[in-house]
């Protein structure tokens, strides 16, 4: 525990050359953050300070001592229900006080969180609690029908029949005794991917390589105690653990939730100013939505703002700074790690960069073909001594490829420049070869976003009979805008003036842009479209 307080205020105090050089991940044999942290330290230094606020559709607010009490309750009577350490619990509950109780009660149990989106099917379910080993759920009374019957447990948060009511855990006592210490190795969470290429992997993460692995995320977001930090995120996916749970708390800021029904940009901006948001995040969809606002018309408390989940395009950082004088700093990491590069607070920030590794990130770029080092590849994170805390014990069921050769791969290609600076190419599968050229996808997309008439795009392979393949563009496009001839011709004309001839997007569909359900665009979809299209000739050269 001493060591894990040392090293979170060593980056605090820290500036981030100092904090790349000498920070040390703690190693702690016994960990349980959730005990050791947050009732020994943040509910009992700061028991007064606000750790949890929800407003909108629902509201709520806990200072740390009351979280701690309710968390105390709820994993008292969970273990009455029969939870015992060790077994897995899925939890699947939307923005609410009871996902916080009842992750930090599981944690105090020593049990294994699954979270899941409230989004699944009743067939996402099923296979979730097949391949996750389930023995308890939680879940919203409304969700209880997507529940085959079987043998596990299952919890309401409201009133479901043949259900245990979750209410009844405000009866149990408010101390709670652990039957025994957690290792730092045991497992704490398990995470299915989002699956943008395949189906959903089961990875591992450990009470240390979350909890602990994110210092790096808070000192990437530049989270400090005291803080009001607003992370645009659902429950069920890692970004909603890294920024509404692991990161602020590390710090001792509170953890402020937006609950809403339908998204609405001027809603947000709105939480933003009246609940004094000094820290934000939220991924690029969520900021490309924001600058069709008028943003100059809104004055923010803010103090840093950053965006991770996809590259962040710097059309979007451009239109921020200018309207608020801050400058967006994109961060990259996965589900599978905590925060391993993002351009750090105080830092310069290279348009189009994602930044440099961060404290206790070691990265290395290998050649996909070759396998030799450099500065042109895939982003790798090496296995030896240098291994960071932050990344997951590996995939339930085997690691396959992604841990070959001393290193783990990310299936993410970047580049780096002379001063160290990260840019993000694409997936290894989706950079692709036209007229014999290595194509960026995010390059051209950052391109078409700068056109008025683009709110988003997705740059694809199409078949083309003398290049192989041109680049595709789908495009969405912003409020009052209209899909037609014009509207194809003035995009074509932007691109002409600011791509080189063989970047050029050689053409463009209207259309809604398919996603996961985590929100990241699967570019995986539009290419498998592609090779089954018949184009006329008049189409093949715009």
């Amino acid at each position: 525990m001493s060591d894990f307080r040392a090293a979170r205020d060593f980056l605090l105090d820290a500036d981030p050359g100092t904090a790349r050089r000498g920070f040390r991940w703690p190693r702690p044999a016994e960990f349980n953050w959730a005990l050791d942290w947050f009732d020994g330290v943040l509910a009992a230094e700061t028991p007064e300070a606000v750790a949890l606020k929800i407003v909108g559709e629902s509201s709520a607010s806990y200072t740390f001592a009351e979280l701690s009490a309710r968390s105390n309750q709820v994993a008292n009577w969970l273990h009455e229900q029969g939870v015992r350490r060790g077994e897995r619990i899925l939890l699947m509950l939307g923005n609410q006080a009871e996902l916080w109780e009842a992750l930090l009660a599981a944690m105090k149990l020593g049990a294994v969180i699954i979270p899941a989106t409230t989004l699944l099917t009743a067939k996402d379910v099923t296979e979730r609690i097949q391949r996750g080993g389930v023995s308890h759920v939680i879940a919203n009374a409304a969700d209880a029908g997507k529940f085959e019957a079987g043998e596990y447990t299952k919890i309401a948060v409201g009133d479901a029949f043949g259900w245990l009511p979750f209410h009844e855990a405000y009866e149990a006592g408010t101390f709670f005794t652990p039957d025994a210490p957690t290792r730092a190795e045991d497992t704490l969470l398990l995470y299915f991917t989002s699956g943008t290429t395949s189906q959903p992997k089961l990875v591992e993460h450990t009470h240390a390589s979350y909890p602990a692995g994110h210092l790096s995320t808070m000192f990437w977001i530049g989270i400090r105690p005291g803080d009001v930090h607003l992370n645009v995120s659902s429950p069920g996916w890692a970004k909603h653990a890294w920024s509404n749970v692991f990161a602020p708390w590390n710090a001792g800021a509170t953890v402020l939730i937006h609950d809403y029904q339908r998204f609405s940009a001027s809603a947000l901006l709105e939480v933003l100013r009246d609940e004094r948001v000094t820290t934000f995040c939220a991924p690029p969809t969520v900021w490309r939505m924001l600058i069709q606002e008028d943003l100059t018309a809104w004055r923010l408390p803010l103090r840093t703002a950053v965006a991770a989940g996809e590259p962040l395009n710097p059309e979007i950082i451009d239109q921020v700074a200018k309207a608020w004088g801050i400058t967006i700093r994109d961060g990259y990491g996965q589900t599978e790690t905590t925060a391993q590069i993002g351009n750090a607070p105080g830092e310069q920030v290279r348009p189009g960069s994602m930044g440099r590794p961060l404290p206790g990130y070691e990265v290395v770029l290998i050649d996909p073909v070759t396998g030799e080092q450099g500065d042109d590849g895939e982003i790798c994170l090496p296995l030896d001594d240098r291994r960071p805390l932050g990344l997951m014990s590996g995939y339930v069921g085997g690691s396959g490829d992604a841990m070959r050769g001393g290193f783990y791969h990310t299936g993410d290609v970047a580049t780096r420049d002379q001063d160290g600076y990260i840019t993000y190419v694409g997936r290894t599968d989706d950079v692709f070869k036209a007229s014999d050229y290595r194509i960026s996808p995010f390059e051209l997309e950052s391109v078409l976003l700068e056109h008025p008439a683009v709110a988003e795009a997705a740059v694809v392979p199409a078949p083309d009979p003398v290049r192989l393949a041109v680049p595709k563009a789908y495009v969405l496009l912003a409020p009052g805008f209209e899909p037609g001839e014009d509207t194809a011709r003035s995009i074509f004309e932007h691109c002409r003036r600011e791509l080189a001839p063989y970047k050029r997007v050689r053409r463009i569909e209207f259309d809604d842009l398919p996603k996961t359900i985590s929100g990241k665009i699967r570019r995986v979809e539009l290419r498998v479209r592609e090779p089954r299209r018949e184009y006329r000739e008049e189409d093949l050269n715009p």
